[in-house]
């Protein structure tokens, strides 16, 4: 019996051993479960966010850029905004030559006791009037004041029609540049991307040979800290290119980040002669033929200022119905009126002349400007074909210089790996790789602003060749 109960209690205490160590092993596989859908949650959102942030990224090349702009640009807008205020001008001028009409009342108490007393009482000292009547008043002759000033409003349509235009070059001028530069960033990045990955490769190469017993740890170091050194153009061209890409963003006033689609790749033509963009540019640059619709418009205001003092005949007429009360006497019926009537200011205190003098200075003024924007737009053609012409001359002159680059850097590696070379060689044949691709992507960059700048001097930025001319 009592051996039996022995083995009993041996075996009820190993039972309970085994239990708990399948509940420790419970509780971890619980664990590491709950860790592995917590890790596969994160994942699952750090992926969410990842495309969330790729879905808000706007692709954009420069076609769809310039047309964005074109419809949100603020420049843009604003100028639409003041061919509105243009309008409204233009209905107001215009309404002093239509008929006015108006409908006035009256109703008046008069009390004169002097009238009764002088008459003895036979008079009444008091009366009430009552009246309402239409009216109507046209201008028939104002010495051309009225001719002038809607003149001078449908010209302040052209005016706006030449501010569009300007909104829009430059707008496009400057979308351009941006996405331009936003490439050239893009460039330069890979460019910096490449290069570091290039040293990483030869740093590894360099720990290879130093494995075999072919490199010194003087090699090793070198190619370490030749990669160290590449990796700050890397972070500076990686912000370089995210503030070129919220300069685009913030001239097609959108709210979501770009991103642009497109290369540098050029080709250099013919800029023209310099008489035939000048020529182009003196009918077409929008600044000029704002300055020439602003001086026609100061020419009528001229004639309005001198008719201020002359002659003006207007016709009036009413209809209507009046009530008069005076004492025990009471009245009432229709009543109408109509005239022609004639004012003549004689003299007015020389303040027409002044006016006169002030309209004549601002046109002469208008005047000048246009002759001084006409000589500064042919300084900005002279500079923009300089531009364009040494800018493209660059282009030509580093055609086949990355080719000849990237063939010097591969024939310096295999010399190196054979033994022939030595790294100097090989870091200088990769630091003038790099600046031949640095300098190329400038140089078509710079071609392509440039030509831009003088389609913008010329005034034909986005609506045309100056050969079209």
């Amino acid at each position: 019996m009592h051996r039996s109960s022995g083995i009993g209690s041996g075996a009820i205490h190993t039972a309970l051993v085994i239990v708990r160590k399948m509940r420790c092993r419970f509780r971890q596989i619980t664990f590491f479960a709950g860790s592995l859908s917590v890790s596969l949650c994160l994942c699952g959102g750090f992926r969410t966010m990842q495309e969330a942030h790729a879905a808000e990224t706007r692709v954009l090349t420069l076609d769809q850029a310039l047309e964005i702009a074109d419809s949100r640009n603020r420049d843009v807008l604003k100028a639409r905004e003041f061919y509105n205020s243009v309008e409204g001008k233009y209905v107001e001028e215009r309404s002093a030559a239509l008929p006015q009409l108006s409908i006035n009342g009256q109703v008046s108490r008069l009390q004169d006791d002097s009238q009764s007393a002088l008459a003895g009482g036979l008079f009444p000292s008091t009366q009430n009037f009552r009246a309402i009547e239409l009216g109507i008043s046209q201008p028939l002759f104002t010495w051309g004041k009225v001719g002038a000033a809607i003149r001078a409003a449908r010209e302040g349509y052209r005016v706006a029609d030449e501010r569009l235009r300007i909104s829009r070059q430059e707008t496009r001028r400057n979308v351009m540049t941006a996405f331009y530069d936003a490439l050239l960033a893009k460039e330069q990045f890979a460019i910096a991307r490449q290069n570091l990955e290039q040293k990483e490769r030869h740093m590894e190469e360099a720990k290879r040979r130093h494995a075999a017993g072919v490199a010194t740890d003087y090699d090793v170091l070198a190619a370490s800290v030749s990669v160290e050194n590449a990796r700050p153009d890397l972070i500076r061209t990686g912000n370089l290119m995210r503030a070129t890409r919220d300069r685009l963003r913030y001239l097609l006033a959108l709210e979501e980040d770009v991103e642009v689609n497109g290369n540098l790749e050029t080709t250099v033509a013919d800029t023209g002669t310099y008489e035939e963009i000048l020529g182009t540019a003196r009918r077409r640059r929008p600044e000029l033929e704002e300055l020439r619709r602003r001086r026609d418009i100061a020419s009528e205001l001229v004639t309005i200022a001198n008719a201020e003092d002359k002659p003006r005949l207007d016709a009036k007429g009413g209809i209507g119905w009046r009530q008069l009360e005076t004492g025990p006497f009471d009245a009432d019926g229709k009543a109408w009126s109509a005239g022609i009537f004639l004012s003549f200011p004689l003299f007015d205190g020389l303040k027409t002349r002044g006016r006169v003098a002030q309209a004549q200075s601002d046109r002469r003024a208008l005047e000048i400007d246009e002759a001084k924007l006409a000589d500064s737009i042919s300084l900005e053609i002279r500079d923009a074909i300089h531009a364009v012409r040494e800018s493209g001359e660059i282009v030509k002159a580093l055609g086949g210089t990355v080719s000849q680059a990237e063939r010097l850097l591969k024939m310096a590696e295999q010399g190196f790996e054979l033994g022939v070379k030595i790294r100097l060689e090989v870091e200088d044949a990769e630091f003038n790789l790099l600046q031949a691709r640095g300098n190329l992507a400038r140089a078509r960059r710079d071609y392509l602003v440039a030509q831009a700048n003088l389609d913008r001097a010329a005034g034909i930025l986005g609506e045309g060749s100056a050969s079209k001319e």
